[in-house]
Order: C-alpha cells, then structure tokens, then sequence
C-alpha cells in the first residue's frame, strides 16, 4: 500500500470554467483559489508532506496584461488574507520559480510569507511562480559549471528550485489536457500521472481522495521487475 508523501498539481481549466459561466476568465481564477483552499486541507487530512502547485508559468505572460494584473492580485489578496491561518494550521510555504519580474509588494508579501513560515512542519506547498522547468534545469547547470562541480544527477537535484524536496509520487492534471507543460520534468521520471476531465473550479476533497485511493493500489517498480 502506498501513500504519498508529495502530490504535483497543474491546476488547468479556470479561465475556460470562467468563460463557461459568466464568461469571465477572472471568475474562474477567484473560483480556483476556492479549490485550493480545500485540497490544500484535504492533503492535511491525508498527511501528505508536500504539495507543489502550479500556479503561474514562465509561458503564462503570454496572456493578456489584465489577466495577468489579475492573478498577480488574486496571489496577494490569498496571502494577506491566510497568513494567520498557515501560521496557526503550521503551513510552511515555498517559493519555486523566479519572482524577480513580479511587481515590488507582491515580492515582499511572497518573501514575508516564506519567512514565516520556514519553521511549520504539517505541511509544505511549494508555489510554482514564473516557473519553468527547462530554466530551472539550465540554471542549475550553470551552477554546476560555476562551482567547477560535475554534471551528474546528484549535482544537478543540489540546484534545482526543488532541492532537498521528494520527487512527487503523484502529479494530478485538471482541463481535459493531457500535457505536463514545462513542470517538473526532472522530477517526474516516475511519476504516476492522473489526467482529470474536470476543470479545476470543479475538482474536489472527493476527486481528490479518489485519486490517492487509486495510487495505493498501484505497484510502483521503479525500471525493476515484478515480483
């Protein structure tokens, strides 16, 4: 029986949940951020250890300059208005991607937060923000290069966004779209990927649940044999 320790998700489909309803892709991003509220406490429930959540791309500025504003307001609002609740609930929070390019007070907020909470120990999510994973890997070659270390897999998870982070056993994609978009590539060569109709608004405690009910049942071999 397997329980996972650290669950990846590319959370898909708000914009195109938005358009559906109000036909506003903003509205689909507020209603995403209620999603992740919940699975956020269902991995509590579950004791998963880290939680890594896609929550804006490298490629994501390819969008409209108000969505973007938006977002980038959503991630401010979310931490001002939970900061008291990851302290209590012992909710450490990770930054993974470059956060430079985000405007000034969002960068503080971000930082402030990580500061915080370094020492929380139930849980950890990892916000993948101006994340991209062909970056990450390029810069942690360069490190290596830097400190005159070789390229060998050991040095290379060393610099990575990731280090000293389990790979996720379990990455869940929500939208219909079966893609992995420049995520973790490094870190998901054994992986178990479970692709969801769903659209993220709609994902839920019970979507969820099911899926680590499945991985449980899934013998994992790692490039070995069955018994």
């Amino acid at each position: 029986m397997n329980s996972p320790k650290h669950v990846a998700i590319i959370m898909d489909g708000n914009g195109r949940w938005g358009i559906k309803k109000r036909n506003s892709r903003n509205y689909g991003h507020k209603k995403g951020l209620k999603t992740v509220e919940k699975i956020i406490n269902a991995a509590i429930k579950k004791k998963i250890k880290y939680l890594t959540l896609f929550v804006f791309s490298t490629e994501n500025w390819k969008r409209p300059i108000k969505e973007v504003k938006y977002l980038q307001s959503l991630l401010s609002e979310f931490v001002d208005r939970e900061i008291k609740n990851l302290i209590e609930k012992k909710i450490k929070i990770k930054i993974i991607g470059k956060i430079k390019p985000f405007p000034k007070n969002l960068k503080y907020k971000l930082n402030n937060v990580e500061k915080l909470t370094k020492f929380n120990d139930v849980i950890q999510i990892n916000m993948a923000l101006n994340y991209g994973s062909r970056q990450e890997i390029i810069e942690s070659v360069k490190k290596i290069k830097k400190n005159n270390l070789k390229v060998n897999v050991k040095n290379i998870d060393k610099y990575l966004y990731t280090n000293n982070i389990p790979e996720p056993e379990i990455l869940i994609r929500t939208g219909n779209t079966r893609r992995i978009s420049n995520f973790l590539l490094w870190q998901l060569i054994y992986t178990e990927i479970f692709f969801e109709k769903k659209m993220w608004p709609d994902f839920s405690t019970e979507d969820f649940y099911r899926i680590l009910k499945k991985f449980k049942d899934i013998r994992r071999n790692f490039g070995g044999l069955n018994d």
